[in-house]
């Protein structure tokens, strides 16, 4: 690495020649009234230095000391955004430190840096050309709160799942070596994939190590490892020991005595890889990852850049190839109190006050699906002991805690494993036991073959608790559940059920409870009810079962009205809407929950299809869910040609983080919408109606 040649210049000057291996601990401070923390708009900065890097090139003519000041800034700056925007605080604060050396050592964006999630990637952000934007985050036409390729060119995988980073890195890696034949520049690009201890838990992760670990492509795994569950405490001697193993010399040593010992008799050569390998793991714990096929280094503490530096220098400029492991010890949250001494609460945070670490909370209001979920399930295991709960690392998320606390001997949280969770909910189900699987819709998504094979095949009575169903605002098109109709719906016996509101939940969770004739999914989505009272348990609704809100007869005539909206999940409170307003333009429709998407109420969607013009069915999630199921069970009947049908779905592109409003009035699927689609299906020409207009697509005389 090229040194700076001008340490005279007071504006980059260390502020603390002791700063080098401190703790720093960054403490709430007082705000200029209108600046936040930082004083933007103040003639003096808080952020001397960072203010001068504009991309990361500029990192890679400073000291480790005025590395170190950077990082410093970028915490406090990474403080100050997220308490404005809101978004994943925690794990951003845990790697500055971390993100600082990378981009500094290495040559981003030829260097291809991976953070697996990217829910960390807040710093890297604000280094890489978006500090200016960095205020954006999470908001309407902004910054993602993830990485994202389209986004930037230092983002080269996009990401928001975990434990994709290896696979993808892998990739890259061999799509270099391949290409260095064609261009040597290709040779020279090192792949950095940077994934925390929980991600690496994952069978997707292990997967691709065990791949990495037979090649000899040169890939850099980091392991963030910030809840020390896998290294012991870190020190002096660990950082030596990382710094030696990762020296060129050291290399070299080992590719000597390599050579040599391949040389000796095969039982020999075995014994001498097994000695070598295995003392370094005496001392470094490394033992798992070298049987991966892994050179491992570690532990270093990831918030020293006198450890951090010498070994990320020594993994550029070594020669050896093949996959190596960095192991970093960080803290989440580090540097901020609040922070540090409440992982779980400061994961992820809405705008909060920096100086107290006081959270904005909502008005007070109805309580999530989630939680009513939860309280239903709490009912259901009182009653019956043979109900049990599991998540994939989401306790919190999915409203299992409340579970784990009250029945600890009953839940299980098999970790960032969902293809593991369900078959372990098939092998409970096999004993007669009751599970409940609660995961979210867009993270189901990666144990689909799980759910056909081991549960669906055999008939196995697995509840499908299906969180964040929908679209999701703030998290944008990788958090949102837009497939889980479609994925289950093609399922034969699945039984899939979506309340209207949080009274539907309860009674649901309680139909799921008892329901052993087969696997069945209750989908619901993030955000909070409509505030009905509720009872201390559900009742057991019959299967498949619709139930008719507002019957108008039998209608007829394309003037005359002959609509029937048939809502399933939580548009239906839009569908009524749209039902009041089109009744007082003298079009009242039937209005129908269908509480099921499978199975069906036949009989109900085809009295729909017989006494009206008009059939709209209206569901958040993508084409190809329950109006496709409608529309089959139409056209087997002849039905469909007797009625006018309009799916209204969520439409076939993602959609970007924004406002929930914001996202439905884009997906098509407000109430106003919900009008227009049935007035120009009657073909109605345009009306006002307090000032309103809507219909616009009929024929005019």
């Amino acid at each position: 690495m090229n040194q700076p040649n001008n340490t005279s210049d007071p504006a980059i000057l260390p502020q603390d020649s002791n700063r080098r291996g401190r703790e720093t601990k960054l403490r709430p401070v007082e705000s200029t009234p209108g600046h936040g923390l930082l004083g933007h708009n103040s003639a003096v900065t808080l952020t001397p230095l960072l203010d001068r890097i504009h991309s990361p090139h500029d990192l890679r003519h400073l000291t480790s000391e005025q590395l170190a000041q950077v990082a410093d800034e970028l915490r406090a700056e990474t403080l100050d955004t997220v308490s404005t925007t809101g978004g994943h605080l925690g794990a951003s604060l845990g790697v500055v430190e971390l993100t600082v050396a990378l981009h500094a050592v290495f040559d981003t964006p030829t260097d291809r840096l991976i953070w697996d999630v990217g829910h960390q990637t807040y710093p890297h952000k604000i280094l890489t050309e978006r500090r200016a934007r960095i205020r954006t985050l999470r908001q309407p036409g902004g910054l993602s709160g993830f990485t994202r390729r389209s986004e930037s060119v230092y983002d080269p995988f996009g990401a928001a799942h975990s434990s994709t980073s290896i696979s993808a890195g892998l990739g890259m890696a061999t799509a270099h070596d391949l290409l260095a034949s064609e261009d040597p520049a290709h040779d020279d690009r090192h792949v950095i994939a940077v994934i925390g201890d929980g991600a690496i838990s994952a069978g997707m992760a292990y997967e691709a190590m065990n791949n990495a670990g037979s090649s000899r492509a040169r890939l850099i795994v980091v392991l963030n490892d910030n809840e020390m569950s896998i290294a012991p405490p870190v020190g002096a001697m660990s950082a030596y020991l990382s710094r030696l193993m990762s020296s060129r010399s050291f290399l070299n040593l080992r590719d000597l005595a390599g050579r040599v010992a391949r040389r000796l008799p095969q039982p020999l050569e075995r014994t001498a890889k097994r000695a070598e390998e295995y003392a370094r793991g005496i001392l470094t714990g490394g033992t798992l990852f070298e049987e991966l096929g892994f050179y491992y280094i570690g532990p270093i503490d990831g918030h020293n850049m006198d450890h951090l530096l010498p070994v990320l220098r020594n993994l550029r400029e070594a020669d050896d190839r093949g996959p190596v492991l960095l192991h970093v010890i960080t803290q989440k949250g580090r540097g901020y109190a609040p922070a540090e001494e409440s992982g779980d609460k400061y994961h992820a945070v809405s705008k909060f006050n920096v100086v107290t670490g006081e959270q904005t909370k909502a008005p007070p209001g109805p309580p999530s699906y989630t939680n009513v979920f939860s309280q239903g399930l709490l009912a259901e295991a009182e009653a019956d002991t043979r109900i049990v709960a599991i998540t994939a690392a989401m306790p919190s998320g999915t409203g299992l805690d409340k579970f784990a606390k009250r029945f600890p001997d009953r839940f299980f949280d098999v970790g960032i494993a969902e293809q593991h969770a369900v078959t372990f909910a098939a092998g409970m189900a096999t004993e007669g036991l009751r599970p409940f699987c609660a995961i979210y819709s867009t993270f189901l998504q990666r144990a689909y073959d799980q759910v056909v094979h081991d549960v669906v095949l055999q008939k196995l009575p697995v509840r499908f608790a299906i969180d964040r169903a929908g679209l999701v605002g703030a998290d944008g098109a990788t958090h949102a559940g837009a497939f889980d109709l479609n994925y289950l719906g093609c399922l034969p016996g699945m039984t899939i059920m979506a309340p209207s509101d949080e009274l539907e939940l309860l009674h649901m969770t309680a139909t799921a409870a008892t329901f052993d004739e087969g696997p069945i999914a209750l989908r619901y989505p993030r955000g909070n009810g409509q505030g009905l009272a509720l009872p201390a348990r559900g009742e057991i609704l019959e299967i498949g079962r619709a139930r008719m809100l507002r019957e108008v007869g039998r209608q007829s005539g394309r003037q005359k009205g002959g609509i029937a909206l048939l809502s399933l999940g939580t548009r239906l409170g839009d569908v009524l809407r749209a039902a009041d307003e089109l009744a007082a333009r003298g079009l009242p429709p039937t209005v129908v929950d269908a509480r099921f998407a499978k199975p069906l109420d036949t009989a109900m969607i085809e009295q729909l299809a017989r006494h009206h013009a008009v059939l709209i069915t209206i569901e958040e999630g993508a084409a190809g869910g329950f109006g496709s199921l409608v529309m089959h069970h139409l056209a087997r009947t002849g039905l469909l040609d007797s009625v006018r049908i309009r799916p209204m779905t969520l439409p076939d592109h993602f959609i970007d983080h924004n406002t929930p409003a914001a996202q439905l009035v884009e997906a098509g699927l407000s109430a106003r919408q919900v009008v227009e689609v049935a007035m120009a299906a009657l073909g109605v020409a345009e009306t006002r109606l307090e000032g309103l207009s809507v219909g616009r697509s009929g024929p005019t005389s």
